[in-house]
């Protein structure tokens, strides 16, 4: 196609040409009837269209791509059902911060409101679950909404944004002109932090004795885990990496206490219990990590720092609030802080020594089951080891993405992708595909439960189809793992509707075999290192894994649902009485 603008075309050529202009170079989708005008000039686009299996698997290999590349992750289907099976990934990559377009057919403009067929108001459906949406009924229209909707995804606090476009908006003869500049007034990004919240943040850090740096996504989505890693150094405070945020810092990192919340460490949850200050970038105090948000960190001060001003003060109230970039924010707070250091650098030995204490006196740890079975943890830190800290890992929800956040060692950001705020079953095969189109070159592997790998593996035909050799570790315990779990400690071991039968049927070596993929099990010990380092040799075909695991594994550590973080259980009991101690 010609770049030249104010060239006749219809609203579709318009379409794919302004997609072309926004910079997408892949996207995930499946054509219908709504959408279909936009399929054929995408014919000869050098946009790469892939084809999945289902629209669920577009947008969560969308999300991933995101996740994986910092781009804006593009999906697109048509109108009705097609539409509304993007509806959970969206709603997830919206409560994850995932910059997205998901672009959608719709039927002509004329029969809109009229029940037509696959019609569905798709833009009503997803107005609470999306950053913004469009709904262009005029093909004049399209270049703009294009280009303000990848601005809109991308910038601020990233999210979602849908386009769904009219059939005869596709269909009828327009003239394209892409925008050279966008207003949208109304909308601002608070990209620029006050100098004077960042001089008051410093003061306070200066002034406290057991500070915890509360670290969320949000440093990974700023590109700031460097300047998060000068400012721990530089400060000398202990650092919590939130699921969102595991690898913004480095878990080798002396200072690195973990992760936070209903599984994280003992260190980190206690930490943040017993902290007379919380330096929070770039996370939302969100429930699982809070647990009954009334007892979270009772005598601390907060220092809330994040781009999105709707989350200050939304749970938690913050002492001192700065509303910005937190690359911005962190490169401000560094000679701040310094300078205040420089008058009187506090002395934090006495609280290093104890969150020290808790981290030595409470590693992760796990029992090796005494019949022989295969331990589901010592399966996926043998996968860490073996692959490495650039592999990127993608994980469904449930006991297999706990124990992947805690047995893992995570040094670098964006090597650890997950469904954090929704928790969607399905999530781990399409975000790894999205991930491994997006980062060719790096080993990924999609570490999966029985039960969330029986919703999208079909995605793994798209991968044989489409030679995206991911990898897949499918931590087969016969059960919805998370949920038997909670049978077992608040139900009386009453397994309602949990058991899968999943080591019976279906045999997923033969499933990835007719799926166009390699198929492994492994169910001992003594054969897990090699099984995986066979899958590590296969680089030109997708691998499944069924690694046949005990069934009665636990996560642990645990802070049930709505208790307080101070009843943090290790193992089956209690933790020590943390009032006991002297800080």
């Amino acid at each position: 196609m010609s770049d030249k603008n104010d060239k006749k075309m219809n609203g579709a050529a318009s379409l794919v040409r302004s997609l072309e202009h926004a910079g997408v170079e892949v996207m995930f989708g499946i054509p219908g009837g709504a959408i279909l005008p936009a399929y054929d000039p995408l014919y000869d686009s050098t946009i790469r269209h892939i084809l999945v299996r289902h629209e669920q698997g577009a947008g969560h290999a969308a999300t991933g791509y995101a996740q994986a590349t910092g781009r804006v992750g593009v999906c697109i289907a048509t109108s009705g059902p097609g539409a509304t099976n993007l509806v959970t990934p969206i709603a997830d990559a919206q409560m994850d911060s995932v910059p997205m377009v998901a672009i959608t057919g719709q039927v002509p403009s004329g029969a809109i409101g009229t029940d037509a067929f696959q019609e569905a108001d798709i833009r009503g459906i997803t107005m609470p679950i999306t950053k913004h949406n469009y709904l262009v009924t005029n093909p004049a229209d399209i270049p703009q909404a294009i280009a303000e909707a990848f601005h809109v995804a991308a910038s601020g606090r990233p999210g979602v944004v849908l386009v769904d476009i009219a059939k005869d908006a596709l269909t009828a003869e327009t003239t394209f002109k892409w925008p050279t500049s966008i207003s949208l007034p109304g909308y601002r990004d608070h990209s620029q932090p006050k100098q004077g919240d960042v001089d008051d943040a410093a003061a306070l850090i200066a002034q406290s004795s057991r500070p915890v740096l509360y670290v969320g996504g949000g440093v990974i989505k700023a590109n700031a885990s460097r300047e998060l890693l000068a400012l721990a150094e530089a400060s000398g405070i202990p650092v919590v990496t939130t699921l969102m945020a595991r690898g913004a810092f480095p878990d080798s990192h002396p200072l690195h206490l973990g992760m936070p919340g209903m599984h994280g460490t003992v260190a980190a949850v206690t930490a943040l219990q017993k902290s007379d200050l919380l330096i929070t970038l770039g996370a939302r105090f969100d429930d699982r990590v809070t647990g009954k948000l009334s007892t979270f960190a009772p005598v601390a001060k907060v220092i809330h720092a994040d781009i999105d001003p709707a989350e200050i003060g939304k749970n938690r109230k913050a002492d001192v609030a700065i509303v910005g970039d937190l690359k911005l924010t962190i490169n401000l707070l560094l000679p701040a802080l310094k300078a205040q250091y420089a008058k009187a650098r506090p002395d934090f030995t006495v609280w290093i020594k104890q969150v020290n204490s808790w981290r030595s006196t409470f590693p992760l740890g796990y029992d090796i089951p005494k019949d022989g079975a295969l331990s589901p943890q010592y399966v996926i830190e043998r996968l860490g080891k073996i692959s490495g800290p650039d592999t990127i890992f993608t994980a469904g929800v449930g006991q297999h993405q706990m124990w992947a956040s805690q047995f893992i060692s995570y040094e670098k950001p964006r090597t650890w992708l997950n469904s954090g705020g929704l928790g969607t079953m399905g999530y781990a095969v399409p975000a790894a595909m999205g991930a491994k189109v997006g980062a060719p070159d790096t080993t990924v592997w999609a570490i999966d439960g029985d039960g969330c790998f029986q919703m999208t593996n079909q995605e793994l035909v798209t991968c044989a189809l489409n030679n995206i050799p991911i990898k897949v570790a499918v931590i087969n315990n016969e059960s919805l793992g998370m949920v038997r779990q909670w049978q077992t400690l608040f139900y009386n071991e009453r397994y309602s509707n949990t058991d899968l039968h999943s080591k019976r049927i279906p045999d997923f070596t033969k499933l990835a075999d007719a799926m166009g993929c390699i198929g492994l099990r492994c169910e001992r010990p003594e054969d897990v290192d090699k099984t995986i380092e066979k899958a590590m040799s296969i680089n030109d075909q997708p691998v499944v894994v069924d690694f046949g695991v005990f069934r009665d594994a636990m996560v642990w550590p645990m802070v049930a649902a709505g208790t307080s973080n101070d009843e943090i259980m290790v193992a089956r009991e209690l933790a020590p009485d943390w009032d006991s101690q002297e800080l």
